[in-house]
């Protein structure tokens, strides 16, 4: 993602649920939609940073009994139809069991552009981002207002592809107002990075998004697409309607400032 006129919009979906095919074909409808990137979530069974909504998309598809390698083929099959930039967005435990050399090798050969790791400390990250790196990877962070300057500091010296600026302290989650805080992180992240910045936690709505557009380059939605997948089940109009939830997410958008 690179700082342009055009603002960016990042839709978060929970891989599986309710099934991989059905990733497969919202991946391609959701880049039809407007998304600039779009964040897979790998499902894990102690979903720590996540609120209800997303914990029980990663409940739903765990119960299929797929892992990495299953997710890593959707990708590849949804690269057939889309080039749009592919973030997974993960706790650090599945991809350790997978082989961080192997996800790294595997990840860049069926077209996944960056990797956001929840739980990985920027202390703690090094190996792995080198790794990453090696590989043409982006290595993605999340920042919140509790952040220290000296922590953006060492996030700003080892993130690319983007910064992912948390609205507000707490897991994620749909919410009626945005949080004050966020337009100030943004300001702080930009005084140590010139990466774009994401912010997400709490986006629900278009006007949202709008609001968010005003300060930051990209808005991130997960909660709201995610219930919307829950409310639909298996039904075969799903991705119908989470393509036409993004488009009125994305419409019309915020003039740059």
């Amino acid at each position: 993602m690179k700082r342009e006129r055009r603002k960016g919009f990042i839709p978060f979906i929970t891989a599986g649920d309710p099934d991989l095919e059905t990733t497969r074909e919202l991946i391609v409808e959701l880049a039809r939609a407007g998304a600039t990137v779009i964040e897979l979530g790998v499902p894990f069974s102690d979903p720590m940073a996540d609120g209800p909504v997303i914990q029980r998309a990663s409940e739903r598809a765990l119960r299929h009994g797929f892992g990495l390698s299953e997710i890593l083929r959707t990708v590849a099959e949804a690269r057939k139809q889309t080039d749009v930039p592919l973030v997974l967005f993960s706790y650090f435990n599945p991809l350790f069991q997978f082989g961080i050399e192997k996800l790294a090798d595997e990840a860049k050969d069926v077209g996944v552009d960056g990797i956001l790791v929840t739980d990985l400390a920027p202390e703690e990250a090094s190996e792995f981002a080198s790794v990453l790196r090696a590989h043409e990877l982006d290595m993605i962070f999340l920042v919140a207002p509790t952040s220290t300057d000296e922590r953006l500091k060492m996030v700003a010296g080892c993130a690319s592809g983007f910064i992912y600026a948390v609205s507000r302290a707490g897991i994620t989650g749909a919410r009626e107002e945005m949080s004050v805080e966020a337009e100030h992180l943004v300001e702080r992240v930009r005084r140590f990075s010139d990466l774009p910045v994401a912010v997400g936690f709490g986006i629900s709505k278009p006007e949202h998004v709008g609001d968010v557009w005003q300060y930051a380059d990209a808005a991130v939605v997960g909660s709201a697409i995610v219930m919307e997948i829950e409310r639909c089940g298996n039904s075969p109009q799903v991705v119908e309607r989470i393509s036409g939830l993004a488009s009125r997410l994305v419409s019309p958008q915020a003039p740059a400032r």
